[in-house]
């Protein structure tokens, strides 16, 4: 894409560099960086007009994160799940991209594009946890300014070096372009085998919702451990009777108080149980040894049709008092 920036007429070139970043904003594999930086260069050298192309890719950003807020406003935690299970960073998808969302707040989407996994769940958050609509563009609308900004910046300072490699890549011609689409091949493929191993990785045994009730109802219940993330417990108040909150990136600081003696279930609403199990490996690794992922999660048990509540927050320290019940 980038050499025909040069070779084409500007609205082709503009409408190039909006489809682009277009597509990378709703979460396809098509980096819009290098584009951006190529765009930058041009424009540098008065080939595209300047105004023209940081408004054309600041509106394709807002298009791309208007989309994603109006799913998460409407769908809620649902469109969260679909994201992570389709994502090709499966593990950027769980309690730790949430807690950004959590500890900036608002800000995060300022900060968004610049944070791999952070991008594109970011627009969604804001729309399931209700912000509003004015508040959401006007950050939204900075955060892609910056974004925008530093490709085509960066661009625009290396334009002299960048207009020197571009004549070489259009000689290449349609060899560039095959490089190009093969080095887009191997990159999917990687993220697609890092995500096999980041999965296999989760696969532990685990323990299902009836196998847990039956615990539950024969008074020798574990003890239960809800390990979202606070918004993720926002966007689903629900919870497994008695169960305590302890978030994947909070439970390093909480080890010492969980009981070693006692069996522990772990669960989150992730796809793959992925926060649960990640958890249950860091228990595991400082020597707890029945520790077991509630399979299915929280979806799981609302869909056995299993009790549940919606009280406040039950602290780690009562742990080994407070089991759950499912009554």
């Amino acid at each position: 894409m980038a050499p025909s920036l040069v070779s084409a007429a500007s609205p082709v070139g503009l409408a190039a560099v909006f489809v682009n970043v277009l597509l990378d904003q709703l979460g396809l594999p098509v980096p819009a960086i290098p584009t951006l930086i190529v765009a930058g260069a041009v424009a540098a050298e008065g080939k595209l007009p300047i105004a023209t192309l940081f408004a054309g890719a600041v509106v394709a950003c807002l298009a791309g994160d208007a989309t994603w807020y109006l799913a998460g406003r409407f769908y809620g935690n649902r469109v969260m799940k679909v994201l992570c299970r389709i994502s090709l960073n499966p593990d950027s998808c769980v309690s730790q991209t949430q807690s950004r969302f959590e500890r900036w707040g608002a800000n995060a989407l300022v900060l968004a594009k610049f944070i791999p996994g952070l991008s594109i769940i970011a627009p969604p958050l804001a729309g399931a946890t209700r912000m509003t609509v004015v508040r959401f563009l006007v950050l939204s609308t900075v955060g892609s300014a910056l974004w925008v900004g530093a490709g085509m910046g960066a661009g625009m300072l290396l334009s002299s070096q960048i207009e020197q490699l571009l004549p070489h890549l259009l000689d290449v011609g349609s060899a560039a372009v095959k490089l190009i689409l093969l080095i887009l091949a191997l990159y999917i493929v990687y993220k697609w085998w890092e995500r096999r191993r980041f999965l296999a990785l989760l696969r532990m045994a685990r323990i299902s919702v009836d196998e847990l009730y039956k615990m539950v109802e024969s008074g020798n219940a574990p003890v239960v451990v809800d390990v979202r993330s606070q918004t993720a417990r926002t966007l689903e108040p629900r919870r497994i009777p008695g169960a305590i909150n302890v978030s994947l990136v909070d439970f390093e600081q909480h080890l010492r108080d969980l009981p070693r003696n006692r069996e522990i279930v772990l669960y989150c609403t992730c796809p793959n149980e992925a926060s649960a199990a990640k958890v249950a490996k860091l228990l595991v690794l400082n020597g707890f040894k029945h520790v077991r992922p509630l399979h299915g999660g929280l979806d799981a048990w609302i869909a056995a049709g299993y009790a549940v509540e919606t009280n406040a927050d039950t602290e780690v320290g009562v742990v080994a008092t407070r089991p759950p019940s499912a009554a």
